[in-house]
């Protein structure tokens, strides 16, 4: 054999050991190739669908899939919910067993949230308070914001032994709040939202804030009460200081605090302009003008500041004040009662020159 031959030889030898794949591994690859095909044509429409705006969809355990579309609807989109829904469906998801409130993000995809709806944690809700001045405000507040019946928040709030576990009592229970925001999950229950609202006031009232108030001989539910009618008196920041100092000196001097806030509070209403006599007289342990020192519990929700502003209040000897009579908002201070007189006299006139009688 010569040589070309055996090259040729070795060569159909060499083609010849080649295997062949298997026909059913060739058929196996070319079902898959199809099928994640036909895969991504189904999925596409999901993946591609997504949230027109920001929404939170709020779910109560026993809501079926067709009642959480038509509140995902209402609140994003019809389309975009049954996107959202088909996808639930044919996983076999079943929201029922499902509680909370769910975050929405415009932009997000209708795969992502029906993922989050089936076994994502629920998100909290925030909640702003300010501009609060009773516990039926709160609770209604409370209420309209989350998962509770507002009855059941005013219950808690008046609950003398859920108050004495949290260190209050159903007067100055208010005092655990401050204006601000606050985030909670939206089915919480009324007394684990105190406790929540307990842990806040604790980190509030740092070792240097309670040393302030012991200088000032007040105790932090005395300061929040103070720092609540200093906030009922003025709107003005530059002055909540001055302002808090006046009661201070009074409560030193043994002076009836004499709030005018204090009075609309007992008589429940805020909108009063101008008080009477019979107004200052009213008997309740609201009133600082019927009793000594100060109220038994805040009169609203004051701001941190406010509370602050009771705390680093600068020294003075005022102990008189009216507002001014130009409107301002801002108030005449005084040390002396005939001092005082003329004030309120310049703000009396201004009030009937304005025919202002309530």
């Amino acid at each position: 054999m010569t040589k070309s031959n055996n090259k040729k030889t070795a060569l159909v030898r060499g083609r010849a050991t080649k295997k062949k794949l298997p026909r059913w591994v060739v058929v196996t690859a070319v079902v898959l190739v199809v099928l994640v095909a036909i895969g991504a044509v189904i999925a596409s429409p999901f993946l591609t669908a997504t949230a027109s705006k920001d929404a939170t969809l709020y779910l109560r355990r026993g809501t079926t899939n067709a009642q959480a579309a038509d509140s995902l609807a209402a609140c994003v989109s019809p389309e975009f919910a049954a996107k959202v829904i088909d996808l639930i469906d044919m996983t076999g998801g079943d929201l029922s067993s499902r509680q909370g409130a769910f975050n929405i993000k415009e932009g997000e995809s209708a795969l992502s949230v029906a993922t989050k709806l089936r076994r994502g944690a629920p998100d909290e809700v925030k909640i702003t308070i300010n501009n609060i001045r009773t516990k039926r405000q709160l609770a209604a507040l409370m209420g309209k914001k989350l998962m509770m019946n507002k009855d059941d928040m005013l219950k808690a709030l008046n609950d003398a032994e859920l108050c004495r576990s949290l260190e209050k009592d159903t007067n100055n229970v208010t005092g655990l709040f401050l204006a601000d925001t606050y985030q909670f999950l939206w089915d919480v229950e009324p007394a684990k939202l105190l406790e929540t609202m307990k842990k806040h006031s604790d980190n509030f009232w740092t070792s240097e804030r309670k040393e302030k108030a012991q200088k000032l001989g007040l105790t932090p539910d005395e300061v929040i009460a103070l720092a609540a009618i200093v906030e009922g008196e003025t709107a003005k920041a530059d002055e909540k200081g001055k302002v808090a100092r006046l009661y201070i000196n009074r409560l030193k001097q043994h002076i009836k605090l004499q709030a005018d806030p204090t009075v609309k509070f007992a008589l429940g209403n805020f909108a009063l302009r101008r008080l009477r006599l019979a107004d200052t007289r009213v008997e309740s342990p609201w009133n600082t003008y019927y009793v000594d020192g100060l109220p038994p519990g805040p009169i609203c929700i004051p701001e941190k500041s406010s509370v602050d502003a009771v705390l680093d209040a600068p020294e003075h000897n005022y102990i008189y004040m009216c507002a001014k009579e130009d409107f301002s908002g801002y108030h005449n201070f005084a040390v002396s009662y005939s001092e005082h007189e003329a004030n309120a006299k310049r703000y009396q006139n201004a009030l009937n020159e304005r025919n202002i009688m309530r």
